[in-house]
């Protein structure tokens, strides 16, 4: 990668992590943010002011050892226990401070990144998109939000902070080893050569030496920490997926299946954490070499003047825990760089995740408005999420007192035609006007985990019914064994057969009474009589609110229950592949 390129791919970086770090602060919690962010800040300015009194206390304190002088010992001793309380007072509060920062940055952003994922539903769209632009689409978005943000605000805090403490601290000591180290003069082609404040070009060289060097030794951990977390999470979701359908796995003697489909997810995650270790293994040869190495030379470099009466035994120490000082502020890129390479990928994926947020957000092509008294698509053409198109100029009216049965070939796209309708398609354009009471019945309902009332009442809140109201829902509904059972709290997908499920989402619909429903093969698990009756109390529930159904169904069963019928045909002229008879 050429150099202009390498300068635009990072300028490009730094505006994605600004945008990913800026709006908390100037968010409705942006004083508490600035508060607390101020006071780290103070507090590690005392911590460097603490380091800067405790080197001085070093020269004294080895002065008294040398000199034998016992007062001067006990003094400085004395002086020693109120810095170093000092210290731990503010080493105490930056911790508890920094971390308070850190959660209520995370709470903010997580609150933000849930709100966006489950508005306008991006999360539907990302879900369909990973299965047909796996490319374009980020993976695992529970894991970006729930692990990454954590990570993301965890890594910002420290790293700054940390940057900010080895700047302060290197401007702090920088002056004190200058003055101290003196000059190292030597003799080159017959002149004499003087360099000043070797000591301090000694640790800049030493630490941009060993800071090259780890750049170069601990780059490949930035994109192995990036597939690190997305193979981690695959795993993760798989075995989620498992606990899912549990019930359908057992039955169909799944598990050995299973066993290998998770085996070799986590076969990828150790193969990446091995080559993640070896990477990281690199890297501590070297730091541990640097760091040992460093104990020792300023000693080296200053024991001449040492020995040569030109300083004594408490200058030297003073000279080596200043040198000690800035060499691990120059050191901070080196003893972070493992950390900053976590930080990386997981901020890429962050970014990622917020540039596909956005491109949802755009406006679509399907236009959904309201529509007082009817369900209408005006000039909807419907596609595939591969772009194949279904059908084309499609018009159809759904009138109050219409009962409408959408058939045709499984695949033809009776569902996506209900997605349309329902607004949440976006691979539709066109226009489709809605009445404000509209609810759908999908083929596999949702049904949250706690009590009955709830997965009853959802997505409103179980208190919003009478006990009396929900138990005649359930009756309605054929599911007379269920009215005395509202407090109990069970995993209903699960604990649920298939028709009781179906029968449970039409419960919601007869507790709810909207005037307009879309079914799409809300009985496709009853026997014919169990079909029958709960049909026919849908339908008698849609005509006391003066409303209208669209349903889609296989069989003949329910022709009769319908006053209309729209029909999938095979189109014979165009691009799409279907044109509905109406």
């Amino acid at each position: 990668m050429k150099l202009n390129e390498k300068l635009a791919l990072a300028g490009t970086t730094t505006r994605r992590i600004w945008a990913l770090t800026t709006p908390y602060f100037s968010s409705d919690e942006k004083w508490r943010a600035r508060a607390l962010l101020a006071g780290i800040v103070v507090l590690n300015l005392l911590a460097v002011y603490v380091l800067v009194l405790l080197n001085e206390w070093n020269r004294g304190f080895y002065d008294a050892l040398e000199k034998r002088n016992q007062p001067v010992f006990w003094a400085e001793l004395w002086r020693f226990t109120y810095l170093a309380f000092g210290f731990i007072v503010v080493a105490v509060y930056r911790f508890y401070l920094t971390q308070l920062l850190e959660l209520r940055w995370r709470e903010w952003m997580t609150g933000r990144y849930l709100r966006r994922w489950l508005g306008d539903q991006a999360f539907y769209r990302m879900e369909l998109a990973r299965f047909t632009a796996p490319a374009a689409s980020p993976d695992n978005p529970d894991q970006r939000i729930q692990e990454d943000l954590n990570l993301f605000t965890t890594y910002s805090v420290s790293l700054s902070m940390g940057l900010l403490n080895a700047v302060v601290t290197l401007a702090s000591f920088v002056g004190i080893l200058w003055t101290l180290s003196g000059s190292f003069h030597f003799e080159f082609a017959g002149d004499k050569w003087y360099i000043p404040g070797f000591m301090v070009w000694a640790a800049v060289a030493y630490c941009l030496a060993g800071s090259l060097i780890t750049h170069f030794i601990g780059r490949p951990q930035i994109p192995l920490n990036f597939h690190q977390q997305r193979l981690e999470a695959d795993f993760r979701h798989h075995m989620v997926r498992v606990r899912e359908y549990s019930e359908a796995i057992a039955l169909d003697r799944g598990e050995p299946v299973e066993r290998q489909h998770l085996d070799l997810r986590f076969s990828r995650v150790v193969g990446n954490y091995l080559a993640l270790i070896r990477a990281q293994k690199n890297l501590i040869w070297f730091n541990t070499f640097f760091a040992q190495a460093a104990t020792v030379f300023p000693m080296i470099v200053a024991a001449p003047r040492f020995f040569g009466g030109a300083i004594q035994l408490g200058e030297l120490m003073q000279i080596a825990s200043a040198f000690d000082r800035v060499q691990a502020s120059l050191s901070w890129f080196l003893d972070n760089y493992q950390t900053i390479a976590a930080w990386k990928a997981t901020t890429d994926r962050l970014t990622s995740f917020e540039q596909n947020l956005r491109q949802q957000s755009a406006p679509r092509d399907l236009q959904v408005a309201g529509a007082a008294g009817e369900l209408a698509a005006q000039d909807v053409t419907i596609a595939l999420p591969d772009g194949a198109q279904l059908l084309h100029g499609v018009d159809v009216k759904v009138q109050p007192g219409d009962t409408v049965l959408v058939q045709g070939p499984s695949g033809s796209g009776k569902s996506t035609l209900l997605r349309t309708l329902s607004g949440i398609w976006p691979y539709a354009r066109g226009r489709v006007g809605q009445p404000p009471d509209l609810m759908c019945i999908p083929q596999l309902p949702y049904f949250p985990e706690g009590s009955l009332r709830s997965a009853l009442a959802y997505p409103q809140p179980a208190d919003a019914y009478t006990d009396e109201q929900l138990r005649s829902a359930l009756m309605d509904a054929q599911l007379p064994g269920f009215a005395a059972r509202l407090d109990e709290e069970e995993a209903w997908a699960q604990k649920l057969s298939g028709g009781e499920r179906q029968r449970l989402a039409i419960a919601r619909v007869l507790l709810k009474r909207p005037r307009f429903v879309l079914a799409d093969e809300p009985t496709s698990a009853l026997d014919a009589p169990t079909e029958a009756l709960v049909y026919r109390a849908l339908l008698d529930r849609v005509k006391e609110s003066g409303g209208a159904l669209v349903s889609v169904a296989h069989g003949s069963a329910l022709d009769a229950l319908h006053s209309r019928h729209w029909r999938f045909e095979p189109a014979t002229g165009g691009t799409a592949r279907w044109r509905l008879a109406t």
